[in-house]
């Protein structure tokens, strides 16, 4: 099992920890680093849920378990509160899929034409550690298949950190790159 207090930043354990009594504070001063916390200082049930998945997944899932028990601190900068929002132009690919769009994302707003469901594509795609909207690495061998002319770009917050992504559809890994992005990005169907 994995300890909840070695996946949690700093400044949520600061956050978490005064939300506690005086008596459980001392409590957990009295606890070796290597010992569990008593009862009387377990973390929220959601809380404990998301740190026991595995190692890997306890991070990813118990930023979420902390935001819902009420231990997340409040945003530094009055731009964080506006969560997740992204600027979407697309280009060359066709009359109906042409145009700019904004989406918001927890909660879901915007006027993408499928808001939740690029939420949802986002959501899929965004791992810890990982930029969602990383190009496809130069050193990548790709299949020389021509997806079409369509490009987009993808601009704003996501995660906390900003976003500023260029998308083409040139060669079989940057095809790959936009379909992964569907329904954020418009679904162009195989390549013929």
């Amino acid at each position: 099992m994995v300890s909840v207090l070695s996946l949690v930043p700093r400044g949520v354990l600061v956050s978490a920890l005064a939300a506690l009594s005086v008596p459980s504070l001392s409590a957990l001063t009295a606890t070796p680093a290597s010992a569990a916390p008593p009862a009387s200082v377990a973390p929220p049930a959601s809380v404990a849920q998301a740190a026991s998945a595995s190692p890997a997944a306890g991070g990813a899932r118990l930023m979420p378990a902390l935001r819902a028990a009420g231990l997340m601190p409040p945003p530094a900068r009055p731009e964080d509160e506006a969560g997740d929002h992204l600027r979407v132009v697309v280009r060359n690919a066709g009359p109906r899929l042409d145009g700019t769009y904004e989406l918001s994302c927890h909660p879901t707003a915007g006027d993408h034409p499928d808001a939740a469901g690029a939420c949802r594509a986002l959501d899929a795609n965004t791992q810890w550690g990982r930029d969602t909207f990383a190009p496809v690495a130069p050193d990548s061998v790709c299949t020389m298949l021509y997806g079409g002319p369509a490009t987009a770009r993808v601009t704003g917050t996501w995660a906390g950190r900003p976003v500023d992504a260029v998308y083409d559809r040139g060669n079989g890994c940057e095809i790959a790159r936009w379909d992964r992005m569907v329904p954020l990005l418009p679904g162009l169907g195989p390549t013929a």
